[in-house]
């Protein structure tokens, strides 16, 4: 059974600081691509970040951009994201999910997710 268990969410003012991870489990030794969605109150899914299985090739969207770095521990079974400069507008639940293909997970576009974990939320407020 697949599971993808996010953690690190949390509150943190304008300009700090988090790292989130993720744990995935039920993949047997196969590492695939990873990414990071997130959502906001009343908006819908937005893809992150995306790596893939070796992590040699990371994407970004352009609002993180400089600021997210996705990073992944083969070894741990592990995918991270580490946030800096959080701005309000960043405030979300934060989801690591499998992607169908290399090419989603890099870029965001047509996106497919074959699996999803339960989420972490991010508030970044005052």
């Amino acid at each position: 059974q697949v599971q993808l268990v996010e953690s690190g969410g949390g509150l943190v003012e304008p300009g700090g600081s988090l790292r989130l991870s993720c744990v995935y489990s039920g993949f047997g030794r196969t590492h695939f691509p990873m990414i990071w969605v997130r959502q906001a109150p009343g908006k819908g899914l937005e893809w992150v970040s995306g790596i893939t299985n070796g992590g040699a090739s990371e994407g970004y969207a352009d609002s993180v951009k400089g600021r997210f770095t996705i990073s992944r521990d083969n070894a741990k079974n592990t995918v991270y994201l580490r946030m800096s400069n959080l701005k309000p507008e960043d405030s979300a639940v934060y989801y690591c999910a499998r992607p169908r293909t290399t090419d989603s997970a890099l870029t965001g576009q047509k996106l497919e997710l074959l699996h999803r974990g339960q989420g972490t939320q991010v508030t970044v407020s005052s």
